[in-house]
């Protein structure tokens, strides 16, 4: 059974203070963030993260986590695409499972 109060409902943390501190800080906003995320992406032919940042203008720093939580969800997949980030390196280009394109068709459990 999943556990609604935990990773990827709520942001993850490290065995360190800092990281626990951090998960904590971040708790309150992150879904508000998956949700700004996903919205984005559903309206997207896929993004990577710093792409989401970018169209949010919010720190890829705020955002990545709440990428990687919006994957372990399955709401976003990875397109099997790479594009340059900001630090020049390959970065995922992430897809929505529903893209807003299909949303009159998607189905509600």
């Amino acid at each position: 059974m999943s556990d609604l109060f935990s990773y990827p409902h709520q942001p993850g943390a490290q065995d360190r203070d800092t990281s626990r501190d951090a998960a904590t800080a971040a708790a309150e906003s992150a879904p508000l963030l998956r949700a700004k995320a996903l919205a984005v992406l559903e309206r997207s032919n896929g993004l990577t993260a710093d792409e989401v940042a970018g169209r949010l203008g919010l720190s890829i720093l705020s955002i990545r986590p709440r990428i990687t939580e919006l994957s372990r969800l399955g709401k976003v997949r990875d397109s099997g695409q790479r594009r340059r980030n900001a630090s020049g390196r390959n970065a995922i280009v992430w897809t929505p499972i529903y893209p807003a394109r299909l949303a009159g068709q998607r189905r509600t459990a």
